[in-house]
């Protein structure tokens, strides 16, 4: 961590995430961008300021320049011909030229306005060109026609010499204007040629602009990023100690990678963790599954070995009483009564712990059940004790549910005998079965006008062998409404009594439309095992 936190020290920009790359990125960018942009508006203006000078001014001047010089050699034409032959018709030419070259002294007038040496040689020009017309051009002009003109023999030399002043003047305008052209022009050219460098380097720039950022994604984002994904593709394929690299990229990516570190050896911690905790759970599954099997047939050879013993002794003790009866007092045979009647009672907790370990452990099958048939056959079995009572039952209809149907008969009857058992002294049994569907599952309920439990024995009432009265008063062994509870346990529901009732007992039970599969697994797995016998 120290030799991390000196090489940060010496190069921050290991601490920049990728919006600060990318923002550096892009900010440096414009700013090329907008310089070299710069540069080239600047180019292109300079490009169309000069295009303007030459297209609205230079080229245009020496055009009318040329025009200017043509208009007075036309009217020298005319004049010369007019004095030699003395026709009108050569003076044409001569007014021809005059309006040109007030046209064009107009054009060039504007074109040169800001311009003092064209205008200056355009007034040298003029001035040469006004010698000339006042000595030579208008007064040959002036002249009676249909004959030569003596003056302009007389004048011939002079105004020779004039012309040529005035040639001389035009040739020294033109060369100006054209050097102001040819000037613009290489300017032109320089700022063409400056213009086409700025704007490959623009496109250079653009193009190495692009060349960095796809290089700068490569290195500081994808190129990492797919480092990053293939180790995390090695950790989820199953290889958790293969380590994630988290040395490269912006800061920020070097942290999810440390996080995704952190994360894999958490996780494979983890998993050493389960495996351990999975590998005690099956070793303790595999004694507890030995265990089991163990106290089943404990239990299978304990109810043999101990009932047998018992049989004898209450058999004995029967036959001691009868063939000793005359010879023993009282007391001995109140003695054998107690001895037989506690063998008895031996043999019937034997039976009832056996039927309650038996409970989800053997002869379990599931199967698509119609509860109304379960109950009237388990009425018919009770039948007697129905009679005896005076019990009236009813019931709601009742569903048909995927269950064991031999403990759905072991928990109605049951609920139904206690229900009988403990009725009230002064009138005769009402108990009623009652079913409502919820939105997974049923809800029933075995309703009695009986004694009654009090909210404080609630829970108690499903112990095993919690009695709430004595054998005097109430037989049994206290352990039915201990197996209804395993019962609607082991099928996925839940057993209580409501607290609620005012009068008798109401004890209510839910079950599920459909058993847990892992239920039905176990039961397949129990039903497989062979099943000994006592």
């Amino acid at each position: 961590m120290a030799v991390r936190a000196t090489t940060e020290q010496q190069r921050p920009w290991r601490r920049w995430t990728t919006r600060q790359w990318l923002r550096t990125g892009v900010l440096t960018a414009l700013v090329v961008l907008l310089v070299l942009g710069s540069l080239g508006g600047w180019v292109l203006q300079q490009a169309s300021s000069e295009t303007s000078t030459m297209v609205d001014h230079s080229s245009p001047a020496l055009i009318e320049a040329v025009r200017l010089e043509g208009a007075l050699i036309n009217q020298e034409t005319g004049v010369r011909g007019y004095g030699l032959s003395g026709q009108t018709d050569f003076l044409k030419p001569y007014t021809e030229g005059l309006a040109d070259q007030k046209d064009a002294v107009a054009r060039l007038r504007v074109l040169l306005a800001h311009d003092r040496t064209a205008t200056a040689d355009l007034d040298q020009v003029l001035a040469r060109a006004e010698s000339w017309q006042a000595t030579v051009a208008r007064p040959v002009a002036a002249a009676p026609a249909g004959k030569a003109v003596p003056l302009a023999v007389l004048t011939a030399d002079r105004g020779k010499a004039e012309f040529d002043a005035i040639r001389t003047a035009a040739a020294v305008q033109q060369k100006h204007l054209q050097q102001e052209r040819d000037t613009a022009r290489a300017s032109l050219d320089r700022i063409d040629t400056l213009r086409s460098w700025i704007f490959t380097a623009i496109a250079v720039v653009i193009l190495l602009l692009a060349a960095l950022v796809f290089e700068g994604l490569r290195r500081g984002v994808t190129t990492p990023l797919e480092v990053l994904s293939e180790d995390v593709r090695r950790v989820s394929g199953g290889d958790f100690e293969h380590p994630v690299d988290a040395a490269t990229g912006p800061a920020d990516l070097r942290l999810l990678a440390a996080d995704v570190e952190g994360m894999r050896r958490r996780l494979a911690e983890e998993l050493v963790f389960a495996d351990r905790a999975r590998q005690l759970l099956d070793d303790q599954a595999a004694d507890l599954r030995r265990s089991n099997a163990e106290l089943e047939q404990f239990a299978y050879v304990a109810s043999h070995d101990l009932q047998e013993p018992l049989r004898k002794v209450a058999s004995f003790c029967q036959l001691l009483q009868r063939r000793y009866a005359d010879k023993l007092d009282e007391r001995a045979d109140q003695y054998i009564a107690f001895a037989v009647d506690g063998a008895n009672r031996m043999q019937t907790l034997i039976n009832d712990l056996l039927a309650f370990s038996r409970v989800g452990r053997v002869n379990t099958s599931y199967a698509a059940v119609d509860l109304g048939e379960i109950l009237d056959r388990t009425l018919d079995a009770v039948a007697l004790a129905v009679e005896e009572s005076g019990a009236e039952i009813t019931h709601d209809p009742l569903p048909t549910l995927t269950v064991d149907p031999t403990q759905m008969g072991m928990l109605l009857q049951n609920l139904i005998t206690n229900a009988i058992k403990f009725r009230a002294p002064d009138r005769p049994p009402r108990i009623h079965v009652s079913a409502e569907r919820g939105e997974d599952l049923w809800r029933f309920a075995v309703t009695d006008n009986g004694i009654g439990i009090s909210p404080e024995y609630a829970d108690r009432v499903f112990v095993i062998f919690q009695r709430l009265h004595t054998r005097d008063a109430y037989p049994g062994n206290g352990i039915g409404l201990a197996m209804c509870k395993k019962i609607v346990e082991y099928h996925g529901g839940t057993i209580e009594v409501d607290p609620d009732r005012a009068s008798g007992t109401r004890i209510s039970f839910t079950l599920p439309l459909e058993p847990p599969a892992s239920l039905v697994a176990a039961t397949a797995e129990l039903t497989g095992a062979a099943e000994p016998q006592p």
